[in-house]
């Protein structure tokens, strides 16, 4: 990675010219403006400012010695007040395409030291039907799962589903009532919506029904054998739908801990954090108060209510208990929606005074809201939430339209191209903005196959292999003999953005952000299109021919693992 080695220079000078001096702080970043550099370096400057320092001459005195190392770049400078440009030497771009041309890390050395990470995603209800809302928590936490299981670190998924609660006391006097068999073998998520909004609707109105639904929600914490029965069935029923829209989206989890996995912890938990004095009675509930955060100091939490029951913080305590006990996480990473903030950050609070500071790194990787082309959250026309199921039919159906217009294809490539085209519009679409962000679901623009698309992206990868095959030839076959030449200003353009894509994925976990993969695709999306514009591939001579053809195969094999790491396929005719 020429961008590390660069980097690793320059710390270098740093700790032999300043050893008392942070010099991990040093990186380096993308140049802004390419004629510039093609990298820059300005986190120096911040460092010098901060010890005192004059930036501009620290940064003169670095690059008067990095002058006299062996350096992949033609020429470094220092501008402004004391950031650093790096020029990249052609030949040493060219070596670095064709050092890894047999291998299949992109330009990405395995991290060291590899850490354990926990992430915690999706994590839908048992007995609710996921919906539209759900495809967000799931995108981004299987998109971070796979970049960081691809940088080499070991990745924990698990999808902690709401099995526990009041509601199954409800669910259960529905399902003794009189629950549909053939609804429940057709449908049996909708089936049990369908019983709890009746039920919910009776105990509203009948208090009898109501307390008949309490009583049996005590049977069941108590251990009761048919009350323990149907809520085990009502959970397999559950994971069976749930697992059928990841299968359709290619997500996958190390393991699905739901809530009830931690019931018989929560009481001595409460009873830990009062002994020790995290947590004190208040009219008869157990709350954590925090007088020393001006965020939190107007929101104490309640770990037990008053009739002593646990709720949300209880378990998500207790989990992080277990999760650090089991598995030893260096980080703990939490993707749910902007709403749940406050919970987040009175959770990591308690939990860093009950563990004095020890543990992993928690994070709370929060994101925006789907919204309707009126601008308010994204529902059907009747006003009901969006099922999931029913968004990636759409999605399918719809591609499945513009497949249509490819007479030369079969019935099964149709088939398969549209769900490709379709499920990977959603994703992207979802992946594209900043997380923090509402976005617009707009069918329209999803699945267009000009600007910032999944299919567009998608035709890109198919444009490469349809070279290929007019060459006769596979990827294979050329990298085996021939290696690229960096000549016209569109080869090193692309060269470039090539070797940055590891650069772009530490960035994307810095900050937790997919939508950086996905504007790097794009613009390398871009760059392909001004490549072909003006530097001719089939019709070229030997050996330009060939050199041309492993560029584009790097292009191409690039495209297909940065849409991979966001969880997206591809094919190979489109």
């Amino acid at each position: 990675m020429l961008y590390k080695q660069i980097e690793h220079q320059l710390q270098q000078l740093v700790s032999e010219q300043y050893p008392d001096w942070p010099a991990h702080e040093v990186v380096i970043r993308v140049c802004p403006t390419a004629k510039f550099g093609d990298y820059q370096c300005t986190s120096l400057m911040g460092l010098v400012k901060r010890k005192g320092g004059n930036p501009r001459e620290v940064a003169t005195q670095i690059v008067d010695q990095l002058a006299e190392r062996e350096t992949p770049c033609a020429h470094i400078e220092v501008a402004g007040p004391g950031f650093i440009n790096f020029r990249l030497n052609p030949q040493a771009l060219e070596a670095a395409l064709n050092d890894r041309q047999a291998s299949h890390r992109y330009f990405v050395d395995p991290a060291s030291p590899s850490r354990t990470v926990v992430v915690d995603f999706s994590s839908p209800n048992v007995a609710k039907p996921m919906h539209v809302g759900h495809i967000r928590s799931t995108n981004l936490g299987d998109c971070l799962c796979r970049i960081l299981r691809f940088l080499g670190h070991k990745v924990i998924s698990d999808n902690h589903i709401g099995d526990w609660g009041t509601q199954f006391g409800k669910l259960i006097v529905g399902w003794k009532r009189g629950i549909e068999d053939t609804a429940l073998e057709g449908d049996a998520l909708g089936e049990m919506e369908r019983l709890y909004r009746e039920i919910n609707q009776l105990c509203n109105a009948d208090p009898g029904i109501l307390e008949s639904a309490r009583a049996e929600l005590l049977k069941l914490q108590q251990g009761d054998p048919l009350n323990l029965e149907i809520w085990r069935q009502m959970i397999a029923l559950s994971r069976a739908q749930f697992d059928e829209i990841y299968s359709r989206l290619g997500v996958r989890f190390d393991e699905t801990l739901g809530e009830s996995h931690y019931n018989d912890r929560l009481d001595a938990l409460a009873g830990e954090m009062e002994g020790k004095g995290l947590a004190e009675r208040s009219q008869g509930a157990l709350l954590v108060f925090f007088p020393d955060e001006p965020e939190l100091k107007d929101h104490p939490a309640m770990i037990q209510k008053s009739n002593g029951a646990a709720n949300y913080t209880t378990t998500d305590l207790a989990t992080l208990e277990y999760r650090e006990k089991r598995w030893s996480p260096d980080e703990i990473i939490y993707v749910t929606d902007g709403r749940q903030q406050l919970h987040f950050k009175q959770l990591f609070s308690i939990y860093r005074r009950w563990t004095k500071g020890k543990g992993p790194k928690l994070v709370h990787t929060w994101f925006g809201s789907i919204l309707g082309q009126d601008g308010k959250p994204f529902k059907t026309r009747s006003g009901d939430v969006v099922r999931l199921t029913n968004l990636l039919n759409e999605a399918e159906e719809r591609a499945r339209r513009i497949v249509e217009e490819k007479p030369e294809l079969d019935e099964e490539q149709k088939a398969e191209i549209a769900r490709i085209v379709g499920i990977g519009a959603v994703k992207y679409a979802d992946l594209l903005p900043n997380r923090q962000s509402d976005y617009v679901f707009d069918w329209d623009t999803m699945l267009a196959l000009k600007g910032n698309t999944c299919p567009y992206l998608q035709y890109a990868y198919t444009r490469i292999q349809s070279v290929f095959r007019k060459a006769g030839m596979t990827w294979e076959s050329v990298a085996s003999r021939a290696q690229t030449h960096l000549q016209a200003e569109e080869e090193l353009r692309l060269g470039k953005h090539l070797v940055n894509f590891p650069l772009v994925l530490q960035l994307v976990m810095d900050e937790y952000r997919p939508n950086y993969l996905c504007s790097y695709l794009f613009e390398l999306a871009g760059l392909l299109s001004r490549f072909y514009e003006n530097c001719p591939i089939l019709k070229a001579d030997e050996p330009i021919r060939d050199a041309r053809l492993v560029l584009i195969g790097h292009a191409g094999r690039t495209i297909r693992k940065g849409l991979e790491l966001l969880g997206i396929e591809v094919s190979d005719v489109m």
